[in-house]
């Protein structure tokens, strides 16, 4: 059978250490160019994710606890990562702030770099623009958590193995105890979606399924 993702003991230290009244929800770049049908870096699977993440929006949102977006922004001029998604350059222009694309799966057309109409953020949610992909690098975003005294971090979103991993990561330079959502994340690569999960359980965080983290929330006294 599949190796489990969180070994026994690791759950029950993560139920023990993290600290679910001080947590965060971070929703990485769930954006139309990356996430509706046809888009130039569609990730095939990344809508499949909406509904888990949904849950877990309104779980944290009951709570008050804080829900962070963040939304990948390409330099309108080249810049190293160009190297790896030629598709951020003219005349496709993925990713590019105000950039208009038209999208057939809702027949309409949206800022390409804006969060998917399934998961429009509110007023009261922290929105962090970052030109790499790791949503601390070069942001507020460390000190805005720390300032409203968040220990713990959910994260969720799309690619699993790049922005999502690189911003699980930077969480666990910061001192965050960090859970990646499993069914909260999505990958074109199945394989390395899996061994980033593997990975990161091993030395950075924890892995878990997004119904355990919601009856977390939930239960919170």
């Amino acid at each position: 059978g599949a190796e489990p993702s969180v070994r026994p003991e690791m759950k029950s230290f993560q139920e023990k250490s993290t600290d679910w009244k001080n947590s965060a929800l971070i929703v990485v770049d769930m954006q139309n160019d990356f996430v509706r049908k046809g888009a130039p870096l569609e990730v095939p699977t990344a809508l499949g994710t909406a509904a888990a993440q949904k849950a877990l929006i309104l779980a944290f949102r009951n709570r008050k606890l804080p829900i962070v977006y963040t939304k990948f922004i390409s330099h309108p001029h080249y810049y190293l990562l160009w190297e790896w998604s030629p598709q951020c350059q003219p005349p496709t222009k993925c990713c590019w702030k105000g950039h208009q694309r038209y999208y057939k799966d809702i027949s309409a057309n949206r800022d390409c770099t804006e969060i998917i109409d399934e998961l429009s953020p509110s007023s009261d949610d922290i929105i962090i623009e970052k030109y790499g992909y790791g949503a601390f690098h070069g942001t507020p975003l460390a000190d805005t958590l720390h300032a409203r005294g968040i220990t713990s971090l959910a994260i969720t979103g799309t690619v699993t193995q790049i922005c999502v991993e690189e911003t699980g990561r930077e969480a666990f330079h910061h001192g965050f105890r960090t859970t990646l959502i499993e069914d909260g994340v999505s990958s074109f690569a199945p394989d390395l979606h899996a061994a980033t999960l593997k990975n990161f359980a091993m030395k950075f965080g924890w892995v878990s399924k997004s119904d355990s983290i919601i009856s977390s929330i939930s239960s919170l006294k």
